[in-house]
């Protein structure tokens, strides 16, 4: 009955939906939250609609580390029921949910130490092994001598590390994941639109019975009537409280989360590495034939729109890698920069209306409007069940319980069986094995849909760069079936050549929008006009890590 494809006419029927019909829920953010409670409500039965004021995952849910993972570190913190969930969700994801999303890998956590070290760590991935109970998706933990990890990771130093615990935790592209959860809320009848702003609140005497919006395309309001409204907008939260004149009972800090990204050839190991630093802990995660190396955690009070890393964020970085690699990592190897924030949650303890949960608050500071923040990527769907249990309250009807927890995301049927047969595959399709592969691990089952792109079009079936494994049909599908609708939506989302390129991707933004053009009826003048958005974009990124390079320069001079 409903489809999952998310294109210029779903976005046209959508805004039509917004105006003239009522919701149980309405859902503000495109996050992953947001994402995860709108296919909440709707896999419940609700009528649901979802609005973001940009792209689906342009904010934090496209800039963390990529990982889906119990948070090694909360056990230090006695966390355990934090660590459990977390462990319990990633299980789901890489077993039922999204394994053609969410794929196991391995991290060595190296020891500098024989026997008091090993005991102690060792101690505790034994608990973070046996935390997530009977589900047994990834492998144990296993201890790893020093010839093994010559073997296995040669840049680890040999005059400093005397061994190493191997264990697993998952990966996944967020901003992919993000918009596969939207398409699979789509499916089951979300009404989905991006570039849609929530301007203000519609209330009947203290109620919020919707929102007022503007389709930031149109430049149009809409009133959107409601009797749930849903705000999941992280970092956005505090503004959007004061903008629609609410008194929540949190707030939010911002935190700044860098990552760089280096080439395969920077750090030779087959495994992935975590390091334990003097404030967290730093990730070294393998990306394709790509490294990513992060994070920080500061305090960040700049602008939430476009976050950019400065020149201590990088070298902490550095500094923190470099105490156990060799040879180092430069500066000059770095082939991109990302920041995200993150938003965590202060209470007000003289709320009764705020309720804390798994380092997630949700809360009603109104009759009819429910919002929530903190948590984070991996407990997403607890999050999400978490918000909509409240906000099924104010529809004031017994309604069914959350699904989620049985739902495979869209394009999870038959992705294991698939996996079996990409000889064959490739074989009909022309494609090689290599490409099968990779579109398996990004659409799954919905492989067919691409595949018929090429039955139509077969010049589609070539690579958008030869040094990208990404091919031509994909970018037509991102914005024919995944709401893209801009060159910067296709290069820093639905695909990762925004950091996957040593460019940015910028000498392929004419022809992807050459691609997107049809689909999105776009005339000359327009389609310019993404491609110089993109440009200037990757501009200021660029301005940015330059700063970086002659700071570095400066100081080693």
């Amino acid at each position: 009955m409903f489809r999952s494809q998310l294109g210029p006419d779903q976005r046209e029927a959508a805004i039509s939906q917004l105006s003239s019909e009522s919701f149980d829920v309405l859902v503000i953010g495109g996050g992953v939250t947001g994402a995860g409670a709108a296919l909440d409500a709707a896999s419940r039965g609700l009528k649901v609609a979802l609005i973001e004021s940009q792209d689906l995952a342009a904010g934090t849910s496209s800039r963390s580390s990529k990982l889906i993972h119990g948070g090694l570190r909360y056990l230090e913190q006695y966390d355990f029921k934090l660590v459990r969930e977390a462990l319990h969700e990633r299980e789901l994801m890489v077993s039922s949910l999204s394994p053609h999303l969410v794929k196991p890998v391995g991290f060595l956590f190296p020891l500098t130490e024989k026997f008091k070290e090993r005991t102690y760590v060792g101690a505790g991935l034994a608990l973070y092994d046996a935390l997530r109970g009977f589900q047994r998706a990834l492998p144990w933990h296993k201890h790893i001598g020093q010839k093994q990890i010559h073997e296995i990771a040669p840049s680890l130093r040999p005059d400093l590390i005397t061994g190493a615990i191997k264990y697993f935790d998952a990966q996944v592209d967020d901003a992919r994941h993000t918009m596969t959860i939207v398409r699979t809320a789509a499916r089951h009848g979300a009404v989905i639109a991006t570039r849609v702003s929530a301007e203000s609140l519609i209330r009947e005497g203290k109620r919020v019975v919707g929102v007022k919006a503007k389709n930031l395309v149109s430049g149009k309001t809409i009133n959107i009537t409601a009797t749930a409204t849903v705000m999941c907008a992280g970092i956005w939260s505090d503004e959007l409280h004061a903008k629609f004149d609410l008194k929540p009972g949190y707030g939010v800090t911002m935190s700044k989360g860098v990552h760089i990204v280096l080439p395969g050839s920077a750090i030779k190991s087959n495994a992935g590495i975590i390091l334990k630093t003097p404030v967290s802990v730093l990730f070294l995660i393998p990306w394709g034939d790509k490294w990513i190396v992060g994070t920080t955690d500061t305090p960040y009070t700049g602008d939430r729109a476009e976050p950019f890393a400065s020149r201590e964020d990088v070298q902490y970085i550095l500094d923190q890698a470099n105490r156990v690699l060799s040879p180092k990592l430069k500066v000059e190897e770095i082939i991109g920069v990302y920041a995200g924030l993150r938003p965590l949650v202060a209470n007000n303890k003289n709320s009764a209306t705020t309720k804390l949960s798994r380092e997630h608050t949700v809360d009603r500071p109104a009759a009819g409007f429910v919002s929530i923040a903190g948590g984070k990527y991996t407990t997403y769907r607890v999050m999400a069940k978490d918000v909509i249990d409240r906000a099924v309250i104010e529809l004031r009807a017994i309604k069914p319980e959350s699904v989620t927890e049985k739902l495979p995301l869209v394009g999870a049927d038959g992705y294991f069986a698939l996996e079996q047969q990409v000889e064959r595959l490739s074989q009909t399709s022309g494609l090689d094995a290599e490409t099968i592969t990779h579109l398996l691990n990004r659409y799954g089952s919905m492989i067919s849909e691409l595949l018929e792109l090429i039955d139509e079009n077969p010049k589609l079936a070539v690579k958008i760069d030869p040094d990208l494994l990404y091919i031509k049909a994909e970018i037509q599908y991102a914005a024919s079936h995944e709401g893209a609708r801009t060159v910067d939506d296709v290069i820093s989302r639905r695909t990762r050549i925004a950091f996957e390129a040593q460019d940015h991707g910028v000498h392929l933004a004419d022809e992807i929008a050459a691609i997107i053009a049809p689909v999105l009826g776009w005339s000359v003048k327009e389609r310019k006009a993404s491609v110089t958005a993109y440009e200037e974009l990757v501009d200021r990124e660029l301005e940015a890590l330059d700063q970086l390079l002659e700071e570095h320069e400066a100081i080693n001079s």
